[in-house]
């Protein structure tokens, strides 16, 4: 109502047209409220009922970074733009298309960093996808006729389309690292299954129990698998460290305890480096990047032979 009402205010000195109080009231709040969403449905959640309750909400339904949903949402005015002008569609739609075919590229080669590697198949057949959107209306003349808020309505429906996919495949996802905790007689504290970029396809599993992390990575394109093949799946555990008077220290302390609170998944490791004792947590969500890095969000308290706080920070290396 606010961000309405100063809208109003500078339209009117102007004496511009624009939509009444209660229309821009709405709009700014379809816009605030659509910005919620999208955090929420993301694995890495949003804190929505702060400040009454401090908590992370997060419904693990798209990845962090979606490229697929992104495309979806983006593409769609993309096209409305480049169909604006009748005279300019041949080269705008050339210029669009050359802007995103590096974008599959780039997109499989973080997948791989991520650990959910793209075929080159997928690769190819995005940028065919591309070429039809973007070049064949263009060449053969059907994209003029199409409306400029039709485009983008189309692609809201598309993006809702793939949100109800994605709540899908979550159920699907979250039903096998169940049966997959079950059979295995896993201590629950926390469960998930969370996306995997960059298709629907792609789930990681993770159980948190007293002592550890178990992940089990899903391809829902694998056919349902029996009990038996369920453990027989490659799945990795990451054990905690054995309690110490280190990570004793560690865990009261302030920062740690709000690494704690955001992480998930954590796993509490120990070593030692000569004389200096090294508490590190990590949230096993985020995948370790670099050979040469820790995994992201990784927290690292380094300690004196006497106990005493040296260091305490991010791990960058």
């Amino acid at each position: 109502m606010l961000l309405a009402g100063i809208t109003r205010a500078f339209v009117n000195r102007r004496k511009w047209e624009a939509p009444s109080f209660a229309a821009l009231t709405a709009i700014y709040a379809a816009g605030i409220l659509s910005h919620i969403l999208l955090d929420l449905v993301t694995s890495f959640g949003t804190m929505i009922w702060s400040p009454l309750e401090w908590s992370r909400p997060a419904w693990d339904l798209i990845f962090i970074v979606d490229f697929t949903l992104t495309a979806i949402f983006l593409v769609p005015q993309w096209l409305a733009w480049v169909y604006a002008h009748p005279e300019k569609v041949r080269r705008r739609a050339v210029g669009m298309w050359l802007v995103f075919v590096p974008a599959p590229f780039l997109i499989a080669k973080i997948a791989a960093i991520a650990g959910a590697p793209i075929s080159d198949r997928v690769v190819l057949s995005a940028i065919v996808i591309l070429a039809v959107l973007f070049l064949l209306p263009a060449f053969l003349g059907g994209g003029l006729k199409i409306q400029h808020h039709t485009w983008n309505r189309a692609g809201l429906a598309a993006a809702v389309i793939y949100v109800a996919c994605t709540v899908y495949a979550h159920h699907v996802a979250f039903s096998r690292i169940q049966k997959f905790a079950e059979v295995d007689h896993l201590q629950v504290e926390t469960i998930g299954a969370l996306p995997l970029p960059p298709s629907l396809w792609h789930w990681d599993g993770l159980v948190r129990t007293a002592r550890g992390v178990y992940e089990l990575r899903m391809d829902l394109a694998d056919k349902p698998v029996n009990d038996g093949e369920l453990l027989a799946l490659e799945h990795h555990y990451y054990p905690d460290a054995p309690p110490n008077s280190y990570i004793e220290i560690a865990t009261r302390l302030p920062e740690v305890q709000k690494v704690l609170w955001f992480s998930r998944f954590p796993v509490t490791r120990f070593h030692k480096e000569g004389d200096v004792a090294v508490v590190e947590i990590s949230d096993i969500r985020f995948v370790q990047t670099r050979r040469d890095r820790p995994p992201s969000f990784t927290y690292r308290v380094r300690f004196g032979t006497d106990g005493s706080v040296l260091s305490q920070g991010w791990a960058t290396r």
